[in-house]
């Protein structure tokens, strides 16, 4: 099977995704499974795992009813608040609906650099741990050195970094991601993204072999066994199309053998969250 593992749906009709820089009208519309399906048609894709994009729970209930009526979306990563004390409750409801698989929230945009580890949101997390619901880490390069902590802290938390941890490629820019990347890929059960790296390269001038260097780090660290493709559709569409992100990971890949680029392209994402 085929996964798409991460993009997202929007409707901003519906909510308002303010944290988006003004003026990107190629995002300000908005996108449904119609939009994607045929992309994924096109290319011999099975379906997707839909991922948040905002922080509020309006959303989260949208993406599960959307989920319930496109067999498209093989699963759901939602936003709920780990800092609430009620959060088990919440996880409970979410987990009434089949397609809900993981949990999101855009740490990065946290004004503390040490969000994961407040004592809070660290409850909320062994909340995730309890019920065996994997968690989504989209972080930058400074959130990196926060991940073993947080493995000791919240045993048993299955996690995939999202984007790659976001490095900077547009600056060529490898050290200290590489060695905090290492250090992360030896935390027991962590897994990785190929995902959302054109749009963290240069806008106007990217190209396959500039995320050469960052794919060949991954794919060294972690194998085919913890990786898994994205292509952050549509905030690729800064930059690229859905196609060119595929074919960016293809080349920035190299040769890799068909076994192992199927796992990275759907059998990871299968297993990681036990889609069906």
């Amino acid at each position: 099977m085929r996964i798409d593992a991460h993009q997202h749906y929007w409707d901003v009709s519906r909510l308002e995704y303010a944290w988006m820089p003004p003026g990107e009208s190629v995002v300000r519309r908005n996108y449904l499974p119609a939009d994607l399906e045929p992309v994924l048609a096109d290319h011999h894709f099975d379906g997707s795992v839909v991922v948040q994009a905002n922080v509020v729970m309006e959303e989260t209930w949208w993406l599960l009813e959307l989920a319930a009526r496109h067999e498209s979306i093989r699963g759901v990563v939602a936003w709920v608040d780990l800092t609430d004390p009620e959060v088990g409750r919440t996880l409970d409801m979410c987990r009434l609906h089949p397609k809900f698989k993981g949990v999101r929230h855009i740490v990065h945009d946290e004004p503390d650099v040490r969000w994961l580890l407040r004592d809070d949101v660290v409850r909320g997390l062994k909340e995730l741990a309890r019920r065996d619901i994997p968690y989504d880490v989209l972080i930058r390069p400074p959130h990196l050195p926060l991940l073993p902590e947080l493995a000791d802290r919240v045993p048993g938390l299955r996690m995939v970094i999202d984007h790659i941890a976001k490095p900077s490629i547009a600056a060529r820019e490898m050290e200290p991601w590489a060695r905090d990347m290492e250090v992360a890929a030896g935390i027991s059960g962590m897994h990785c993204k190929l995902s959302g790296m054109i749009t963290e390269a240069d806008h106007g001038a990217w190209k396959a072999d500039d995320l050469r260097p960052y794919v060949q780090h991954v794919l060294k660290l972690f194998g085919p066994d913890r990786l898994m493709f994205g292509s952050d559709w549509p905030v690729c569409r800064l930059v690229g199309s859905w196609k060119q992100v595929l074919a960016a990971f293809t080349q920035a890949c190299g040769p890799v053998r068909q076994a192992e680029r199927e796992k990275i392209l759907g059998g990871t994402a299968v297993s990681f969250y036990r889609l069906t």
